[in-house]
Parts: structure tokens; C-alpha cells; sequence
């Protein structure tokens, strides 16, 4: 099991600070991870701008310019934030018997370490 998903709200806790125009300390939610890379595309962070040339579609409209953009960022740069506390904490796991329509499972279930609250 991960312990960072798609959908999870995280906080950059490396780089620049907001102050001298960086993310450290902004919070996101997660749009993409890619698991190969270690890398996680965070809502909102990490802008870049790229330069597209320019072109035309079939209807002719003209496509290009500068575009603006999310980047990946590192994983181990951004800590999962609290649901309870809203800052940023690890995550641990721990194993929980489910019963449903009376079978036992044993199901692992990720939780924020500082509160103890499932993620």
C-alpha cells in the first residue's frame, strides 16, 4: 500500500519559501503519482512556463503562446497533511479485522501519526 494517493491533501515542505516566491508551505491535493519515478503532480504547485509555438487547428483557430502548468515534484518533498490538525504529519499503517456479510478480513488502513486519524 502507498503511502501517498491520488486525491490526498499534501503540503511541500522543501524549497523556496513563499516569501522569497516558492511553494514551501502551500498545500495541494494530488492530481497524478507516478510510482517509477517517485514523482507527484501537486494542484496548484510547482508552476512552470512553456513556450509553444504557434499553429492552427482544423477549424482554424491559432493554438500556442506561453502556457502555464503544474510540474512533478519529488515525493519525499511533501508530507501529508492532518486531517484533524491541517499540518503536515507521516503515515503509518496498521492492520484491522473488517467483517462483512460474515467473512473476516484483515485489512491495512493508512492513518496520520501525529493525530492517529484514519487517512
Amino acid at each position: 500500500m502507498a503511502r501517498i494517493k491520488k486525491g490526498d491533501l499534501v503540503e511541500v515542505i522543501t524549497g523556496r519559501s513563499q516569501a522569497r516566491g516558492g511553494d514551501r508551505g502551500k498545500q495541494g491535493k494530488i492530481i497524478s503519482v507516478d510510482v517509477e519515478k517517485n514523482r507527484v503532480l501537486v494542484e496548484g504547485i510547482n508552476f512552470v512556463t512553456k513556450h509553444v509555438r504557434v499553429g492552427q487547428t482544423q477549424r482554424g483557430t491559432k493554438t500556442g503562446g506561453i502556457e502555464n502548468f503544474e510540474a512533478p515534484i519529488h515525493v519525499s518533498n511533501v508530507a501529508i497533511v492532518d486531517p484533524e490538525t491541517k499540518k503536515p504529519t507521516r503515515v503509518g499503517f496498521r492492520t484491522e479485522e473488517v467483517t462483512k456479510d460474515g467473512v473476516t478480513k484483515t485489512v491495512r488502513v493508512r492513518y496520520a501519526k501525529k493525530s492517529g486519524k484514519d487517512l
